[in-house]
């Protein structure tokens, strides 16, 4: 498995089978979107473009799961 494929609320299920959701990667990345699309400039307009936001939100994503698990 590699960084940031483990998934963010796992839960298994009566049949011992697991319930899996999004991956952390994809709920870092969430996170920081959310956090971009609240910045607006002088005038309270939104500035991103959703293709350059939605990289940089994975970008972000990529760094928090580097220092997670950074030794």
């Amino acid at each position: 498995m590699k960084e940031g494929d483990e998934y963010a609320f796992p839960n298994s299920s009566v049949q011992g089978d697991f319930i899996t959701g999004m991956t952390l990667r994809d709920y870092f990345a969430g996170k920081a979107l959310a956090g971009f699309c609240s910045l607006q400039d002088s005038e309270g307009l939104w500035q991103w473009d959703a293709d350059g936001v939605s990289v940089s939100a994975y970008e972000v994503a990529d760094a928090m799961l580097k220092q997670r698990f950074k030794e």
